[in-house]
């Protein structure tokens, strides 16, 4: 059986951003696997937060952050490309575990059995996985997703790697990227992770937007109201996921590397981390708030809005000026 790491889901712990009292208990499926398939591997993913610094407002959504392959490579000597399905997935997936590269691969929610409640044999969601093993005879795939390691088999298995044949002709192949450790990779430890963090850090605040995007929210926010207040809780939810979840749920991310870098002796970051908090936890509650309100038809306080950006203001002046 093809297995990179001897993982067992019942024994597997999580890393600390996906324990304890976190305000966002996810963030995104790309970033969360990313985070667990470094600490399994023994590295330390709050070195590569520095880049949720530079997310923006993009129109009609927050930017999808996800850890740029640059830095994967720069801290831990990893190198993500994409792979060409040009055979059946499960044979992709064979060859590439047994040399030693997790695969990250967009699969269908309704077949992950780690989704039940939400999307498991409910609702067909795209999502991403990397897988660390496969047993094509005893049907177990076993695979990295959200929060934890999990396994899945028969049925399931079958089924999202579609052993049984495309349902029709207009289903496309999957997008699929190979994790591959790089030869030659001189990987940072100790102080040096350090340095290359706040490199990282200094080069990621090039890209934090020159007016708070919170501003260009608010409008946003305020002209989908009325399309917001007529619809059911589903366009919340999908809404929210676009919106809300992704900034709370990155700058939450964005203070745990600026803490991480503060435990390491790194000056100056209280402050900022303090800011991006209040961030992610007020957002968390306008969220409850909103749905609130869209169950009940009232009218939604669009004041919160000015807190948030006079927060992010204040972090993202603080770290240009002393880091920047």
């Amino acid at each position: 059986m093809p297995r990179i790491l001897p993982l067992d889901p019942a024994t597997y712990e999580r890393h600390a951003i996906h324990q304890g009292d976190r305000i966002w208990a996810e963030t995104n499926c790309y970033t969360d696997i990313v985070v667990e398939l470094l600490h399994a591997h023994g590295h330390a993913p709050e070195a590569a937060l520095a880049f949720t610094l530079g997310i923006d407002f993009e129109q009609d959504q927050w930017t999808f952050f996800k850890p740029p392959l640059r830095d994967l490579e720069l801290l831990y000597g990893l190198s993500v490309q994409e792979l060409a399905l040009w055979r059946p997935l499960q044979d992709h997936l064979v060859d590439q575990v047994a040399a030693g590269r997790p695969v990250l691969v967009e699969l269908d929610s309704w077949f992950l059995p780690d989704t039940a409640g939400t999307a498991y044999r409910s609702a067909h969601v795209k999502t991403t996985v990397a897988v660390n093993e496969i047993d094509p005879d005893a049907r177990v795939l076993g695979y990295f997703h959200n929060q934890g390691y999990y396994h899945l088999s028969g049925d399931d298995y079958a089924e999202i790697l579609q052993l049984g044949g495309l349902p029709h002709d207009r289903v496309l192949p999957p997008y699929a990227e190979l994790v591959k450790p790089l030869p030659r990779a001189v990987v940072p430890k100790g102080d040096d992770l350090t340095d290359a963090s706040l490199d990282l850090l200094g080069f990621h605040l090039r890209h934090v937007p020159v007016a708070s995007p919170f501003r260009a929210f608010r409008d946003r926010f305020q002209a989908d109201m009325d399309w917001l207040m007529a619809g059911e809780l589903e366009r919340f939810h999908a809404y929210s996921f676009a919106t809300l979840r992704q900034y709370g749920a990155c700058y939450e991310l964005a203070a745990t590397g600026l803490s991480w870098l503060s435990g390491r002796g790194v000056d100056g970051l209280a402050e900022p981390t303090a800011d991006l908090l209040r961030i992610a936890e007020r957002t968390k509650s306008v969220q409850f708030l909103l749905a609130r309100a869209m169950a009940r038809k009232k009218p939604f306080d669009l004041a919160t809005f000015d807190e948030l950006s006079e927060l992010w203001e204040r972090a993202m002046g603080t770290l240009v000026e002393r880091h920047g």
